[in-house]
């Protein structure tokens, strides 16, 4: 196979001009932080939140340095149903609506069900699966009567396909993916999309930290390009299922990898 060369992140094409954009967990250096930037870099008006209220103002910092435009900042976390309508709540008043939400946050980790707690399980479904429930839910309450908005929630192929250590966390996004097909059921007569990505690897400095050279270099390997994602490039399709673009989807789930199955 040829050497394939890392592509750079394009313009922005006003894809959500002027939309009020919330993310979750978008401080850091993963996906949400890169769904923040490409939501910006299109025109939206952010609003983003993390459970690190100083990772948060970094990211803050960061954005206001790019785009010369200072997000909306609210710490939050997902697994306190209150303070997700505290967030909802302050987007809606700073920005007069809430357009778009991108449910991006979810808690990894590794452990044999043989050996998983109690305590393992329930976290990781916490963050990522009821968490994401508890999100939609509350930003409903915004988006129904305005009779407009999208919801992306972020995935994974490890819903679709077996990975060793990995039942708690597969079990959680195969939950998303089905929670984003029901409720998109649910709200599409307000005229609401709900839809989801689901990518396979995308390389960031907190991922090289908590995983082994070996393992990354082998998931790596099974991709098509034989390279991770770039986050950047998880949130371009992120951009799109929020844009006018993908105005009749809903109730999809998009791979972004190939390793659907």
């Amino acid at each position: 196979m040829s050497e394939q060369l890392t592509p750079v992140p394009g313009p922005g094409h006003a894809l959500v001009q002027d939309r009020s954009v919330v993310i979750t967990a978008a401080a850091g250096t993963g996906i949400g932080f890169a769904a923040a930037q490409r939501f910006a870099i299109n025109g939206a008006r952010l609003t983003i939140s993390d459970r690190h209220e100083r990772r948060l103002e970094e990211a803050a910092d960061r954005l206001e340095a790019e785009f010369g435009v200072r997000p909306h900042t609210v710490p939050c976390d997902v697994t306190d149903g209150a303070q997700i309508d505290r967030l909802m709540d302050s987007a809606a008043e700073r920005y007069g609506r809430i357009d778009v939400l991108v449910n991006n946050a979810g808690l990894g980790g590794t452990a044999s069900v043989m050996e998983m707690t109690d305590e393992q399980w329930s976290s990781v479904l916490d963050v990522t699966l009821t968490s994401t429930f508890r999100a939609t839910r509350s930003v409903l309450r915004h988006m129904v009567p305005q009779g407009s908005g999208a919801i992306i929630n972020n995935a994974s192929v490890i819903g679709w396909r077996a990975q060793a250590g990995q039942a708690h966390y597969a079990a959680a996004k195969a939950g998303v993916m089905a929670l984003t097909r029901a409720s998109a059921m649910d709200v599409a007569a307000h005229g609401i999309r709900v839809n989801a990505v689901s990518p396979s690897i995308a390389m960031h400095a907190h991922l090289a930290k908590v995983t082994s050279d070996e393992l990354l270099a082998q998931l790596s390997a099974q991709e098509a390009f034989g390279r991770a994602a770039e986050p950047w490039e998880i949130a371009n399709v992120m951009v799109f299922l929020a844009s006018d673009y993908s105005s009749y989807m809903t109730g999809e789930v998009v791979s972004v990898s190939s390793q659907h199955a």
